[in-house]
């Protein structure tokens, strides 16, 4: 029990830490705006325009850093202020999710991983979140098979988790080229700052696959340990 504590403690301060990076380095330099003077959906439009990524819908969404690219109705949602906002932020972002459509465009392997693997990790998920309840207040697993389902579990979003570092890193570095190469973010200042937001907006996805190793390695080292005993 002590394990798990120290578990849930750590990965959590390394969420909190991940997400504080993110939203600090937004809240600075979506305050510098591009010498470019293009809008995040000006940038997203261009960026798939040189792409030759087509039918792409680009649209503005509700909430703060809700941006996204949804490849089931091929359309890339920039939070609004994204959407409006001329920032080095904005742009970076906006870069980043269109990485996604190029990826889709070009049929990425990891990017096809992941999107395949969509509706078994939502399930794996309310698995590891209702099953400790479920045990807890009705006994109606024996502990064994309780844990090996919950090794199982942790084990499909971790294996989720892994594959989404190299989309994510992979839409990050394509950002940072077409952003550079197209003049869209002027070298130096602006380049830092968008560097320093999509690099944060990173650190999170490696939080997140830490977290889920850990929970799984958790629950499988009893099942090896015990096995060998």
């Amino acid at each position: 029990m002590l394990l798990f504590w120290i578990i849930l403690i750590v990965t959590f301060g390394l969420s909190l830490f991940a997400t504080a990076r993110v939203k600090s380095n937004y809240a600075r330099f979506s305050k510098l705006p591009a010498s470019s003077g293009l809008t995040g959906a000006q940038a997203a439009h261009r960026i798939l325009s040189l792409a030759g990524v087509e039918n792409v819908e680009i649209v503005a969404g509700e909430g703060v850093l809700t941006d996204h690219y949804d490849p089931m109705r091929r359309r890339l949602v920039l939070s609004r202020d994204n959407y409006l906002g001329n920032s080095v932020a904005a742009l970076g972002i906006a870069a980043h999710e269109c990485g996604h459509a190029i990826q889709h465009k070009i049929a990425y392997a990891p990017l096809r991983w992941r999107m395949a693997s969509v509706g078994l990790t939502n399930i794996a998920s309310q698995v590891v979140m209702w099953l400790p309840l479920i045990f807890m207040f009705t006994g109606m697993l024996a502990p064994r098979t309780g844990i090996v389902v919950m090794a199982i579990g942790w084990g499909v979003i971790m294996l989720f988790n892994l594959v989404t570092l190299p989309v994510e890193f992979d839409a990050t570095r394509r950002a940072k080229v077409i952003l550079r190469q197209s003049g869209m973010v002027a070298v130096g200042a602006e380049q830092e700052g968008m560097n320093k937001v999509l690099n944060a907006a990173g650190l999170t996805y490696v939080a997140a696959f830490i977290t889920s190793l850990a929970y799984m390695l958790y629950y499988l080292l009893p099942l090896i340990l015990g096995g060998r005993r």
